[in-house]
C-alpha cells in the first residue's frame, strides 16, 4: 500500500488542520501523520489529547521533533509515547542499564550479549532506535501483523466508548464466542475468555479435574503449558529444573519421527507412541491412580517444532477416555490458520479426532492479552455445578472482544490461512533445497508457517549442534532477521513469523542462511 506522510506544525494548536484536508492528503494511501513539536511546549497544552484523537481515525499518528522534518524517511523517525511524550528517548545502553536496575533478572533478553532495542513495528518487520528494520521470523503473537491498523482502530474505537467487566451484558462477548464457534466442531460449543495463554491452560485443568473428579494428567516430554505453579508443574521443559515431576504427572514420550524412540523408518510410529501413553496409563491404574485428562500442544514447539504422526491423537484421546480422562488440546502456539491447511493444528489429525477442551492465547488478540478456553456443555455443567463462580476481571472485556473479531475478519480477508499454506511450502521447498547442500541441516519439518530446521553435527548419530544453531540465529541478526532455537538442545531453528511474511522474506531468509551455513563450513575447514 501506497504510503502519506503529513507533517503538522504543533506550535500553534488552535490551527487544527480541517478534517478535510486530510482526507484529500490521503487519496487512499495509508497515512501517517506526525506531529512536529518542541517537547517543552507540551506541558502548556491542554487539549493536545483531544487533537490527537481528533486526527488518529485519518491515519497512524506520531510525534517528531522538528529537526526531522528534513528526513522524511519513515524508519528514521523517532517515536515518542503518548503516556511519556515530556521525556527524552534514551539510548540502548541506557535502557538496558534501567532494567538491569528495576527489572528481574529471570526476565530474559534475546542475544543478551548483545540486545537489540525495538520502538516500533509495522507488518513482519521491527525497528530500533536507529531505524534499522528487522525481519521478524520468529513472533507468532503479532498473528496477522505488528500493529495492523484494522486492529489498533478497532481497539481505539472500542476504549472510546467502553472498557469494562464481563458481568454487563455487552455484543461483543456473545458475538465473538458465536464467531470463535463457527471455526470449531459443534460440540465445541461453550467459550471462557481469559488474558493469557497460561491462565487458559490453568483453567482447562480446573475443568478437566472437576468433570471427571481425578487428577492425574498425561502430558508429552518436553512440553510447555505456562509459567503458573499448576502448569509448571505439567511442563517437564519447566519442572526438570525445578522440583521435579509430581506424583501426579505422568510424562509420555514426545512423538518424535526424527529422533525420538520410533524414527521415519518405523512401520507405525502412531500406534507405537500412543502405546507408550497406554503403558503409563496401565501402570498408573495398578497403583489405584485415576486420570483428569491427557495435555498435549497440537504441534509441540517448545520440543522443537514438532509434528506428530497422523492419527498419534486419535489413538491417544481413545486411552484417555477410556481411563475416564479427557482430552485437552493446547492450541496457543499454532492456532488460527498458521497450519495452512486447516484453521486449528489438531484439525491435521483428521475430522474423527475431535478434542473435550481447545486453549487458545497468544494469536488470538495479535498482541493485545487476550485468550480463551472452549469446551463442551457437559464440561462447563460440571463445572458450574460446583457452585462456585468463575470470574475473570479483564476476561471477555469489551475492547479485547472487539479485537479478537478484527482478527478473525483479517485472517478471513487477507486470506492469511491460505497464505500461511502457500508461503510455507514455498519456505519449505526452499529449505530442503539447502539441506541437500549443508550436512549440518538434518531435517526440516513443518507445516504452513511452522517450520522447524534441526541442526545436527552428525547425520547417522543426529547429535544436535547447539553451538552452530547459536552462531546461525547470531549472524541472522546481524543481517537484521529475527530468528530463535528450540529443542531440548537448543539445535532447531524455529520459524513462525507472521502471517504476512511473504515469498520474498523466504527468499531473503533462505539466502542469508546460506551465506552464513558457508561461513561455518570454511571455519570447520
Amino acid at each position: 500500500m501506497r504510503q502519506s506522510c503529513l507533517f503538522i506544525s504543533m506550535s500553534r494548536l488552535d490551527l487544527v488542520f480541517p478534517a478535510e484536508k486530510l482526507e484529500e492528503f490521503n487519496c487512499g494511501g495509508q497515512l501517517q501523520i506526525y506531529f512536529l513539536f518542541n517537547p517543552v511546549l507540551l506541558f502548556f497544552k491542554k487539549n493536545l489529547r483531544q487533537i490527537f484523537a481528533s486526527l488518529e481515525h485519518f491515519g497512524n499518528c506520531h510525534f517528531a521533533q522538528p529537526a526531522q522534518q528534513r528526513n522524511r524517511q519513515y524508519n528514521s523517525v523517532q517515536i515518542y509515547s503518548k503516556t511519556a511524550m515530556s521525556s527524552e528517548p534514551r539510548n540502548r545502553q541506557q535502557t538496558l542499564a534501567l532494567r538491569k536496575q528495576f527489572i528481574g533478572a529471570s526476565c530474559k533478553l534475546f542475544f543478551p550479549e548483545d540486545p537489540v532495542k525495538i520502538i516500533r513495528a509495522k507488518g513482519q518487520y521491527m525497528y530500533d532506535e536507529n531505524g534499522n528494520q528487522y525481519l521478524d521470523c520468529i513472533n507468532n503473537v503479532a498473528h496477522v501483523g505488528h500493529c495492523h491498523p484494522e486492529v489498533v482502530k478497532a481497539a481505539h474505537q472500542q476504549n472510546l466508548l467502553l472498557n469494562t467487566n464481563s458481568r454487563y451484558l455487552h455484543d461483543n462477548l456473545v458475538d465473538y464466542a458465536q464467531r470463535l464457534s463457527k471455526t470449531l466442531p459443534e460440540k465445541l460449543c461453550t467459550f471462557y475468555f481469559l488474558n493469557s495463554g497460561s491462565e487458559a491452560n490453568d483453567l482447562a485443568l480446573r475443568l478437566a479435574q472437576q468433570y471427571t473428579k481425578h487428577k492425574d494428567v498425561i502430558v508429552i516430554d518436553h512440553a510447555y503449558h505456562g509459567h503458573l505453579t499448576s502448569l509448571i508443574d505439567i511442563s517437564p521443559y519447566k519442572f526438570r529444573n525445578l522440583d521435579g515431576q509430581k506424583e501426579w504427572v505422568h510424562v509420555a514420550p514426545l512423538p518424535d519421527t526424527y529422533r525420538g524412540l520410533y524414527r521415519e523408518n518405523h512401520k507405525d510410529p502412531a500406534t507405537a507412541y500412543a502405546d507408550e501413553v497406554k503403558k503409563i496409563i496401565d501402570k498408573a491404574h495398578q497403583e489405584s491412580r485415576k486420570f483428569a485428562a491427557l495435555f498435549a500442544e497440537s504441534l509441540p514447539s517448545v520440543a522443537g517444532q514438532i509434528i506428530p504422526p497422523s492419527g498419534y491423537f486419535q489413538k491417544v484421546a481413545e486411552h484417555i477416555h477410556t481411563a475416564g480422562g479427557v482430552f485437552i488440546a493446547d492450541e496457543i502456539q499454532v492456532g488460527f490458520g498458521r497450519v495452512g491447511k486447516h484453521f486449528w493444528a489438531f484439525q491435521l489429525q483428521g475430522e474423527d479426532f475431535i478434542p473435550d477442551i481447545v486453549t487458545m492465547g497468544k494469536p488470538i488478540g495479535n498482541g493485545h492479552p487476550v485468550a480463551c478456553v472452549a469446551t463442551t456443555k457437559e464440561i462447563a455443567e460440571a463445572f458450574s455445578a460446583t457452585g462456585v463462580e468463575y470470574f475473570n476481571t479483564f476476561g471477555g472485556n469489551p475492547v479485547s472482544c472487539a479485537i479478537g473479531l478484527t482478527v478473525l475478519d483479517i485472517i478471513e480477508k487477507e486470506q492469511l490461512q491460505a497464505h500461511a499454506l502457500h508461503v510455507g511450502n514455498f519456505f519449505m521447498e526452499l529449505l530442503n533445497q539447502q539441506k541437500a547442500k549443508h550436512p549440518l541441516i538434518g531435517d526440516i519439518r513443518g507445516v504452513g508457517l511452522f517450520i522447524g530446521v534441526d541442526l545436527v553435527q552428525d547425520q547417522e548419530k543426529r547429535s544436535p549442534a547447539s553451538k552452530e544453531a547459536e552462531f546461525i540465529i547470531t549472524r541472522l541478526k546481524e543481517e537484521f532477521i529475527m530468528l530463535s532455537t528450540d529443542g531440548p538442545g537448543r539445535n532447531v531453528l524455529k520459524f513462525k513469523p507472521p502471517l504476512c511474511f511473504n515469498t520474498k522474506d523466504a527468499e531473503l531468509v533462505v539466502d542469508k542462511l546460506d551465506m552464513i551455513l558457508r561461513e561455518l563450513e570454511i571455519r570447520k575447514t
